[in-house]
């Protein structure tokens, strides 16, 4: 228990009080006001306070108001004991208190818990009555601010007119300080520095220079808007005075801000050409009017200017093994990802400067991109920045708007140069494959020149129009696509692939990180509730099918809210959860285990392999042969350049007829129908050309395709197999869905040195150059025999040759 001492007695402090986060406003002991609360915490600080501490609460001002749900660092530590007047409810749930301030406390141990009320220990600042008698020192000041307060009343707008004579009935010299700043408008970190004086004479000597300012300007501007009003006659005087007025008190920093803006430049260390630049634009700004529109401008200028790291580095740390602790620490896997960085850090670590080529994530969603840059910054020990580009469609946005357009700003690349505060940060450019173009220009060309190293020393920014040096920047990009990358950017960029996670990965990363970083998030002890491998097994298998972890992590965050409720409400607590709890938690599973034996003999149906956005995948082909006139319908929401590859398939089986054992004119009877399953899903490319072809022949002929194995690869009109893309995302998710076998071009032969262990162990790839041995690989050896009565014999089609 504490006590604070007042003119009208003492009030006893409980050990902890529930605390108030208040935005743009610092309450004053002696003050009574009445405020809005709307925000869950401060509503439940509200109702603590009533029911439990006599309707005690800590008023504490934001640091920044646009934070919404403010913890211990986004406060002050100093703050105001208040007393709940009276309180009543608005139609929008917001509630309408009356508070009187008692005295200052000091923070001392701020509890934060999720969606609780704020509440905190607290230790009076002082006595908040005047104990002894003054020094004629603070008789002095007292006198002083009191004329001053006068004079600030008097020419203040917004200051009635009867609060000065309710100060001068101040008998405590202590409660005269605080009414007295409890009455000054003025920004809230100006409040809160009279707030936190230590002493009263401090208290009053902070409060005479802050009237002494105040009353400065409000001079000024009077003897503005007289000049104004000599110059001007009408009603149109009012609202410009009051336009001008408004654009002062925004701007005022200091009476003289010129003084200030030369001391920033020259204190600043610029290069000698933007020195010259902002000199001569501090000129220009010294012999406007302070109230014109191009002052504004210059000003907010000359502010980019200095405020930009010209000079500012960080220490680079090139420590190849701690970089590669870093890495391994952060990340699991993604072995040939860490080796291609540790290769930049090595060449950084001896040439201490490298303007090579810029780095390329690419890879599906939830594989890590966006935090590997941040792990290569932490790694470094550089500033990290990072940058949405996705959705962007002006070129202003890159490399700004000239100050001609009203609210001009620099781009996104010199504003995130600001926020890192050095010239050598890791600058991470998110989702570059999102980018997008119209009529206000083509960002992916505005930023050829940032991502090139030839140029990206020179950079240029229309709003600065001064060159900034971008050369010690090391720029790294993500993208999900590469197809949707412009080729000159993506000839800027080396490129990096992230071709997802396998199996036995995921279950590491979801051990060692996902799991407790979900336990904790949700206020579980790490320590105390474990999951079973098989539980984690049966999760990545059943419940998530992806090549990221993405999912894996929200599943895992829906068993922890789970955990929680039952721990909230009081149920035993679960220490272990097992492969049985899973149904209970999750529901039933989405995924079922692939069965490629579903389909019986499977004539007429080939397993391809397909590259996504978000990983590979299996793309199953199914050909049906019906009477008909001969012809080709292709469903499956298909692209152009697979559409041709089905036309390439149909006529490579036409020109092979006689050695398949069919009629030469066996594609007069029959109509071909071509379908890729998923039909709401847009497939395009060359790569199921042989899967196509292998579907066909199958249903032609009626022998079954082998179920264990899937195949992918360009077909031309005679029979040649061609390279494709994407060899490592279909490998892996061969080996997801229990593929055993992959026909691959044998033109992909070099892909498969780049394919991990794991897959290659398990993963047999059969190389192939033509349709020939593709289907010696694929088709079952057994013919039908008995053919039904809608078999090839029922449409005209010979058997295939024994």
């Amino acid at each position: 228990m504490s006590e604070l001492i007042r003119v009208d007695g003492r009030v006893t402090l409980p050990d902890r009080l529930p605390v108030v986060a208040l935005r743009d406003l610092v309450f004053f002991p002696y003050v009574t006001l009445p405020i809005l609360v709307g925000r869950p915490r401060s509503l439940a600080a509200l109702e603590d306070a009533q029911n439990k501490h006599d309707g005690l609460v800590v008023l504490v001002a934001q640091k920044d108001p646009a934070v919404d749900d403010p913890t211990g660092p986004d406060l002050f530590q100093v703050g105001t004991v208040a007393k709940v007047l009276r309180t009543s409810t608005l139609p929008d749930r917001t509630c309408r208190v009356s508070l009187e301030g008692l005295g200052r406390v000091h923070i001392d141990d701020l509890s934060v818990e999720t969606g609780a009320a704020l509440d905190a220990a607290v230790t009076p600042m002082g006595v908040e009555v005047e104990v002894s008698p003054p020094d004629e020192a603070v008789v002095h000041l007292v006198e002083e601010v009191r004329r001053l307060y006068r004079e600030y009343a008097r020419v203040h707008d917004r200051i009635p007119d009867d609060l000065p004579d309710a100060l001068d009935d101040a008998s405590d010299r202590v409660r005269f300080a605080h009414l007295v700043a409890g009455h000054l408008i003025l920004p809230s970190l100006e409040r809160q520095e009279v707030l936190e004086a230590e002493s009263l004479p401090s208290t009053l000597e902070v409060l005479r220079e802050l009237l002494v300012r105040e009353v400065e300007i409000l001079r000024i501007e009077r003897k503005l808007d007289r000049q104004i009003q000599m110059r001007m006659g009408g009603d149109d005087l009012m609202d410009l005075s009051g336009e001008l007025r408004s654009g002062r008190s925004e701007a005022r920093d200091d009476v003289d801000e010129w003084v200030e803006l030369e001391e920033r430049i020259r204190s600043t260390d610029l290069p000698d050409a933007v020195r010259e630049r902002a000199d001569k634009e501090l000129a220009r700004l010294r012999k406007l009017n302070p109230v014109a529109p191009e002052a504004a401008v210059i000003r907010n200028h000359l502010d980019w200017i200095v405020a930009l790291p010209w000079a500012e580095r960080s220490v680079d740390n090139l420590d190849v093994r701690h970089a590669a602790e870093i890495l391994d620490e952060e990340h699991f896997g993604l072995g040939e990802v860490k080796d291609r960085i540790l290769d930049h850090v090595a060449v950084l670590s001896m040439v201490r400067e490298m303007r090579g080529p810029i780095l390329c994530l690419a890879g599906p969603p939830g594989v890590g991109k966006t935090s590997l840059g941040r792990s290569i910054a932490n790694a470094l020990g550089r500033e990290f920045v990072r940058v949405s580009l996705g959705g962007v469609r002006d070129e202003a946005e890159i490399r700004g708007h000239r100050r001609t357009y009203v609210g001009a700003l620099p781009g996104r690349i010199i504003q995130g140069m600001r926020r890192s505060g050095t010239r050598n940060p890791v600058f991470l450019l998110d989702e570059v494959d999102k980018l997008a173009r119209d009529f206000h220009g083509d960002p992916g060309a505005a930023l050829l020149e940032v991502l090139d190293p030839e140029q990206n020393r020179t950079f240029t920014d229309h709003y600065l129009e001064v060159e900034f040096d971008l050369s010690d920047v090391l720029f790294v990009a993500t993208a999900n696509t590469l197809q949707d990358v412009p080729e000159p950017l993506r000839d800027r960029m080396e490129i990096i692939r992230l071709p997802g996670y396998l199996l036995t990965e995921k279950h590491q990363i979801a051990t060692r990180y996902l799991w407790p970083r979900q336990l904790r998030g949700h206020g579980l002890d790490v320590a105390a509730v474990s999951l079973d491998g098989e539980a984690v097994g049966e999760i990545i298998e059943r419940y998530t099918r992806e090549a990221g972890v993405r999912e894996l992590e929200r599943r895992f965050s829906r068993i922890a809210r789970k955990l929680a409720r039952a721990h909230a409400d009081g149920s035993p607590p679960r220490t272990r959860v097992l492969k049985a709890d899973l149904r209970e938690l999750l529901g039933p599973p989405p995924y079922h285990p692939p069965d490629r034996d579903q389909d019986g003999d499977r004539v007429g149906i080939a397993n391809g392999l397909a590259w996504t956005a978000t990983g590979g995948e299996i793309l199953d082909v199914e050909v049906a042969i019906v009477p008909g006139s001969g012809q080709l319908r292709l469903t499956g929401t298909l692209g152009d350049v697979m559409k041709e590859s089905a036309q390439a398939a149909v006529t490579y089986a036409r020109s092979r007829s006689a050695m398949l054992g069919l009629a030469s004119d066996f594609h007069e009877a029959i109509d071909v129908h071509i379908h890729l399953p998923e039909g709401a899903t847009p497939k395009d490319g060359p790569s199921a050309g042989i899967t196509i072809a292998s579907a066909l022949i199958s249903a032609l002929t009626e022998r079954p395709t082998r179920s264990d194995i899937a195949m992918t690869g360009e077909i031309t009109l005679r029979g040649r197999v061609l390279a494709v893309g994407g060899i490592k995302e279909k490998a892996v998710a061969a080996l997801r869905n229990g593929v055993r076998t992959v026909a691959l071009p044998a033109a992909n032969a070099t892909d498969l040195e780049l394919l991990p262990d794991e897959v290659t162990d398990s993963v047999h790839f059969q190389l192939v150059r033509t349709m020939d041995e593709v289907l010696d690989a694929v088709l079952a050896p057994a013919v039908r025999t008995t053919p039904e009565a809608t078999g090839n014999d029922a449409l005209g089609i010979a058997q295939p040759r024994s």
